[in-house]
């Protein structure tokens, strides 16, 4: 299996997450393994790393990638599940966590997937292939308010509601079937002279569907808080964004678990007894450098935040 895969701040991601020889540590977005190959090789053979996916095909291509480190354990899941998963495997404590919540290349690239707007193939865009919900459920089944709301929401999309629209007028002839024809729909949605400049113009509404699919913004507060439970003092969460409402997510949940209190800020004392769980380390998010978005393009909207169990 050819499966392409760049691993995004890579070096950044090391640093942040100060690992240590013989540490417990997760790669909760394994992908093809780039993140991880470099944590096996740090944490050495007393040490344990948990690669996490919920893409069959992200497991088995990282597995033959790090085929060399008795170190690894694969899971396939969700990495919602995370306190689930420790459980399962006697795991008390880690020493860290990587999330990077980009869509692999390989999914991108691999046509039958769906998750490309430049290749022709059946709507789908599950990451779990067994999930139930795929890109094609919610083309055709969702309300028109629905499709506005997440085209808007999570596709930044200033023409969502005429997109929507067009996706309605369509299927009442036939339903949506492939990528190309979504495509198609979009192009005739928005006005030619908003398509000369920018990105593909079905870009955001793809990624709009892709988020809506996989739940990507429902489970990612929670399973922050999950991952600071299960964090040993001085251990680090690394998160790599791709969208400005997973970054704000990241933030605002880094910033309440930093400064937990809810008492007004005239009281003397805190009364409310929450006590700060994290430290945050990256007040601003590191992004890639110049270099780094010339070799890979993917690169160009990922942001990492890190912060520091107290």
């Amino acid at each position: 299996m050819n499966f392409e895969h760049i691993p995004v701040l890579l070096n950044e991601c090391i640093d942040g997450l100060k690992i240590k020889k013989g540490g417990v540590y997760a790669d909760c977005t394994l992908g093809g393994g780039g993140h991880s190959s470099r944590i096996a090789s740090l944490i050495g053979t007393e040490g344990t790393l948990i690669g996490i996916d919920r893409d069959a095909d992200a497991i088995e291509a990282a597995s033959q990638r790090l085929k060399d480190y008795t170190n690894v354990k694969y899971v396939k899941n969700n990495f919602s599940d995370i306190k689930n998963i420790a459980h399962d495997l006697g795991i008390e404590s880690f020493d860290g966590f990587l999330l990077d919540l980009g869509v692999s290349s390989h999914q991108l690239n691999e046509a039958d997937r769906g998750f490309s707007h430049n290749h022709n193939a059946p709507l789908d865009m599950r990451m779990d292939q067994s999930a139930p919900l795929s890109a094609y459920v919610v083309v055709n089944e969702y309300t028109q308010a629905e499709l506005t709301r997440i085209i808007k929401d999570y596709g930044e999309e200033r023409w969502a509601k005429r997109i929507a629209e067009f996706i309605i007028n369509e299927r009442k002839v036939k339903p949506v079937e492939t990528t190309f024809e979504l495509v198609s729909i979009i192009k005739k949605a928005i006005p030619k002279g908003a398509r000369s400049d920018g990105p593909h113009p079905a870009k955001r509404t793809f990624q709009a569907i892709r988020i809506e699919v996989n739940n990507e913004l429902g489970i990612l507060e929670n399973t922050v808080r999950d991952m600071t439970d299960l964090l040993k003092p001085g251990g680090r969460i690394c998160i790599i964004t791709f969208h400005s409402l997973e970054d704000r997510i990241v933030k605002n949940v880094f910033r309440d678990l930093e400064d937990p209190c809810t008492c007004p800020r005239d009281f003397p004392i805190c009364v409310c007894g929450k006590k700060p769980q994290l430290k945050v380390i990256t007040r601003k998010p590191i992004l890639p450098s110049e270099e780094e978005t010339q070799e890979n393009r993917r690169a160009h909207s990922a942001k990492l935040r890190i912060a520091e169990k107290l």
